[in-house]
């Protein structure tokens, strides 16, 4: 028999200023029956989670399922992950995994908020790397996720992230997978700003007319680089998987694979040329490569993003790597 934990995130998980990671109020889950404000602002959950937790239930599961606005709710869940305790003293995951988590997603960008803490707990300090640790990796094995879409799969260049794997998407079957499936390994993108992407990043932005703004940076995979700083750049996209593979008509990344060990980096100059009467018209040239990690150095001033769908603003050289295999979902 299996524990299974239904996780999802509450709706100010991911508010600007407030929510979990910036020590806002919070719920835990459907058991926590303190009488108190904070408890009273717990959200029902949703059809799809009770639907999933009936389907385990009836199989035999012993099922919580918990709400989590902060970053501690979400350590308080996956440290029911654990293995015993290790000799050096270092977190690791159970790898008998009787204990298995769901995560009930409304956005990759939720998903990415749980796997960024899964990263935090169990990667260990550079000056305490374990003998154990694969020799492409900083970070061990993490245990196999669950994943829950609550919305409907998207069609087109917008899919989600379980779309885009093939997982599935009914409650009924998000439990089978996760009670008799296989786990599947997946490739991880960290960077040294602390956080980690499951999908991709694009970098750029677009005025109201949906015209690209151009700006400059160095962008370098491996070694080989693609853009020096000198040239405009209408955008550039990091992908493990294929989420920003297209830009509208344009194809930024070639075939993006979340499982090959290697990330996938576009970066679309504009290129202008003249034709035989004079006249000026502007291209797109898309630099590709891929390699274990990028470099990308803005040189003006802050260059917005979407990594995963959330977004941000890019002032400094941040740098992306691979940890190849390092998560995993269960699959039907």
């Amino acid at each position: 028999m299996y524990d299974v934990v239904l996780l999802t995130l509450g709706s100010e998980r991911d508010a600007p200023g407030g929510g979990c990671g910036s020590g806002g109020a919070c719920c835990g889950g459907a058991d926590d029956t303190a009488a108190t404000p904070d408890a009273e602002r717990c959200e029902t959950p949703r059809v799809p989670v009770l639907a999933c937790a009936d389907a385990l239930t009836t199989r035999g599961a012993r099922v919580t399922t918990v709400t989590a606005r902060s970053d501690a709710e979400i350590d308080e869940v996956l440290a029911r992950l654990d293995g015993p305790p290790r000799e050096d003293g270092l977190a690791g995951p159970d790898s008998d995994g009787k204990t298995r988590l769901i995560v009930a997603t409304a956005s990759d960008g939720q998903l990415r908020a749980v796997l960024r803490r899964l990263v935090r707990r169990y990667a260990p300090p550079p000056s305490r790397r374990p003998p154990d640790l694969p020799e492409n990796r900083t970070l061990p094995d993490l245990p196999p996720v669950g994943v829950l879409p609550l919305d409907p799969a998207r069609t087109g260049s917008a899919r989600d992230l379980a779309a885009q794997l093939g997982l599935p998407r009914e409650p009924a079957a998000v439990a089978a997978a996760v009670l008799d499936g296989t786990p599947r390994r997946l490739d991880l993108l960290r960077n040294d700003g602390g956080s980690v992407t499951l999908d991709g990043a694009l970098l750029g932005a677009a005025d109201d007319a949906g015209r690209p703004l151009h700006w400059r940076a160095r962008v370098e995979v491996d070694g080989a680089v693609l853009s020096d700083g000198t040239e405009p750049i209408s955008a550039c996209a990091i992908g493990n998987a294929g989420g920003y593979a297209r830009l509208g008509e344009v194809a930024l990344l070639a075939d993006p694979d979340p499982a090959d060990g290697r990330l996938a980096v576009g970066v679309a100059v504009p290129v202008v040329t003249r034709s035989a009467l004079g006249r000026k018209k502007v291209r797109l040239e898309v630099r590709r490569a891929r390699g274990r990690a990028v470099a990308v150095v803005p040189r003006d001033g802050k260059v917005p993003f979407l990594d995963d769908g959330v977004e941000g603003e890019l002032s400094r050289k941040r740098s992306w790597w691979t940890e190849p295999g390092a998560w995993a979902v269960w699959t039907g």
